[in-house]
């Protein structure tokens, strides 16, 4: 049950952030939409580190993304609420799959979790990952965004370059058929990107979670069934069905 105070009908009751000397207009309307966000409540009552992970939930949901027995790499994974919820989906604490977690931020420990604070964008990258990995991932999921210039233009091309390079570090760790899944902004994947993914996945598509808050241009976009060839001296290993 919600601690938050209920007004006569029992409804929650908006909380209101009062202004605070050295605290911007922007901050504290951020503030204020955390402290009435119900995911936010929900995350905290149910253990998630982050509102983002009922994103990846309700999207698993929808596109069946998680299976028993997957290899996962989770980029820019701090706080750690998409591992969190991949870890449970496919089995890891009966040592089932493997997931690496990657971020230039430290991270708390998740049970099963393979965390590198590392910059995925170094050149060794992913030859570290598939050694930490045993082998090529099944799947390679970001929710990572470029800092805000609160400019709709710059800030597409900001996240569109971001998705592009997590796009290409992907192709270089995935295992044929595998899939990718990153954040972007509405209008903001036309073009090269889109082309890209679909000369080198079987099917790509939009997602839109109820959890993305109303307000927010945030999508996420799917490519399943790659098509790239297995490297040299990879092994295929198989994974359950849908968890």
């Amino acid at each position: 049950m919600s601690s938050a105070p209920r007004g006569p009908d029992g409804r929650p009751l908006k909380v209101r952030v009062k202004t605070a000397r050295g605290r911007t207009t922007s901050s504290q309307k951020w503030l204020q939409r955390q402290l009435n966000d119900p995911y936010v409540a929900r995350a905290r009552r149910e253990g998630w580190r982050s509102r983002a992970a009922f994103k990846l939930i309700e999207m698993n949901d929808k596109a069946h993304l998680l299976r028993r027995g997957m290899r996962i790499v989770d980029l820019g994974a701090a706080p750690g609420g998409w591992s969190q919820v991949a870890a449970q989906r496919i089995g890891l604490e009966e040592g089932a799959g493997k997931i690496v977690a990657i971020d230039l931020l430290e991270m708390d420990p998740i049970p099963g979790v393979t965390f590198a604070q590392m910059d995925f964008l170094d050149e060794d990258a992913p030859e570290r990952l598939m050694t930490m990995m045993a082998g090529p991932a099944d799947l390679v999921m970001s929710d990572m965004a470029a800092n805000a210039t609160g400019h709709r233009a710059t800030d597409h091309l900001k996240i569109v370059a971001l998705v592009e390079v997590a796009a290409d570090f992907a192709r270089q760790v995935l295992a044929p058929g595998g899939a990718f899944i990153a954040k972007v902004l509405q209008g903001g994947t036309e073009g090269a990107l889109l082309a890209n993914l679909k000369r080198d996945f079987a099917q790509v598509k939009h997602l839109k979670p109820a959890a993305s808050r109303s307000d927010s241009a945030e999508l996420y976009v799917l490519a399943t069934g790659f098509r790239g060839d297995r490297r040299a001296g990879d092994t295929p290993h198989e994974t359950d069905d849908e968890a």
